[in-house]
């Protein structure tokens, strides 16, 4: 019996009723759509349910489910919980009407109604009695750096636990975050934490989503998390929204302390899939892995020199050249992207867009990748001296550099990370998608 069919199962014996339609969603995670009859009625559902590279069990699960029944409990427009499946791990509840993306909005109107909508259900979300959340097993923080630091002990455990080779960027990163955690922070709210995420239709906010990394902090964090969803899914004027949050709450917003909580929820992004884009279980759709693991680490370099004062200089980025293989590179990607839009079933079309769009990234690599290691390998020996040979063994040179420094070299190991990251993620350049061109809105 396949995964769906045992989560069909469960939803007919659990709520009643037959499903007489089933749908996978067709993304990188594991979600269903269901239609289950019952008498007269129809009720359409939503399995929500595991996703790659987070440690995900039943308890997980049981937390994000209880969150959203207090939500719904204090009026928040969040998806009604019927229950949580054991196998396949996953919670079923409503599938609302509507659709993601403020930038598909209707008209400037629409938008600007929908965002202060959002902004109106963040601010009460953000009032809710703590002592709630944690009788259901959220913790609250103790200390302004506990305040501070957030979740980010939960994912650097999980990183170091997985971590399978040297991430110089990432641990450049995390040093940043603890040297420079703001101090005197003493309020906490229970937060979105992935916040921005929603739906809506004809002009109303119809639904929160995604709660699974709520946890009780800062909530200068929730800005935070707004500023990183409007990367790649616009949402507007945040200077606006972010002065309606503070109409609404009372509540004075330091950009400062907003620009730490964008950089170290960024870097829970790469932290949380280093592992997956070292070693890429089968079928992952690993372009879009490389594209979150590449941009949401870049953002955060350029957040922390414009802080530190630093500037930055983008590397000049040479135009691909056909190699010797690019011709069979070439007729893979067209092969492919002609049978993509041929096939019927979402999921298959997924797996064969997925493919199409690895196939145009190793075709990149070929015609451009040798020049962008070039360059990379040349700024790397001059940055430690000498050159270390192969990429592992530089880039643990680089690691122990970072780990070991007194900060003095800080301002040249942030520029070559810049350009490394530029150039790497020039490489993705054309299978980036809604990542392609992402740059953080600035707050005025």
């Amino acid at each position: 019996m396949n995964t769906w069919q045992k989560a069909t199962e469960w939803v007919e014996a659990e709520l009643g009723g037959t499903v007489v339609d089933a749908r996978h969603q067709g993304r990188w995670r594991a979600a269903w759509y269901f239609d289950l009859e019952r008498g007269s009625e129809r009720l359409p559902l939503y399995f929500r349910g595991t996703r790659p590279g987070l440690d995900q069990g039943v308890g997980l699960f049981e937390l994000e489910m209880n969150v959203l029944r207090i939500l719904e409990d204090h009026g928040i427009p969040v998806p009604h919980v019927y229950g949580l499946c054991p196998d396949p791990i996953g919670i079923v509840m409503d599938r609302c009407p509507g659709r993601p993306n403020l930038a598909t909005a209707d008209s400037q109107a629409e938008r600007e109604s929908v965002l202060d909508q959002y902004i109106d259900a963040l601010a009460a979300m953000h009032g809710i009695d703590l002592s709630l959340f944690e009788k259901i097993g959220m913790r609250r923080p103790s200390s302004s750096e506990d305040i501070a630091f957030g979740d980010l002990a939960r994912w650097e455990a999980s990183y170091r636990q997985g971590k399978c080779r040297p991430e110089p960027l990432i641990e450049f990163v995390l040093r940043w975050l603890k040297r420079n955690a703001p101090a005197d922070r003493s309020e906490a709210t229970f937060l979105h934490a992935d916040s921005g995420q929603f739906i809506f239709e004809e002009g109303r906010l119809t639904a929160l989503l995604d709660f699974e990394l709520a946890y009780l902090g800062d909530p200068a964090a929730d800005l935070a998390g707004m500023r990183c969803r409007d990367t790649s899914e616009p949402l507007g004027d945040l200077g606006g929204a972010f002065r309606r949050y503070e109409e609404k709450t009372g509540r004075q917003i330091d950009l400062a302390v907003v620009d730490y909580h964008t950089i170290r929820f960024m870097l829970v992004t790469p932290m949380s899939i280093a592992n997956i884009c070292a070693k890429p279980p089968p079928r992952i759709n690993l372009p879009q892995y490389l594209g979150w693991y590449l941009v949401y680490g870049r953002i955060p370099l350029e957040i922390i020199a414009k802080l530190e004062g630093v500037e930055l200089e983008a590397p000049v980025i040479s135009e691909p050249s056909v190699q010797r293989h690019t011709p069979a590179y070439s007729t893979l990607t067209s092969i492919l992207e002609g049978v993509t839009g041929e096939v019927e079933g979402k999921a298959l079309r997924y797996e064969l867009d997925t493919a199409s769009r690895l196939s145009t990234y190793l075709e990149r690599i070929d015609s451009l990748g040798p020049s962008v290691d070039e360059e990379d390998r040349e700024e790397l020996a001059e940055l430690l001296g000498h050159d270390s040979g192969s990429w592992p063994e530089a880039d643990a040179e680089l690691e122990t550099l970072i780990l070991s420094g007194d900060g003095s070299r800080d301002e040249a190991i942030l520029r070559y990370l810049y350009r490394r990251y530029v150039r790497q993620e020039a490489l993705l350049g054309p299978v980036l998608r809604e990542l392609e061109g992402a740059r953080l809105q600035l707050i005025d």
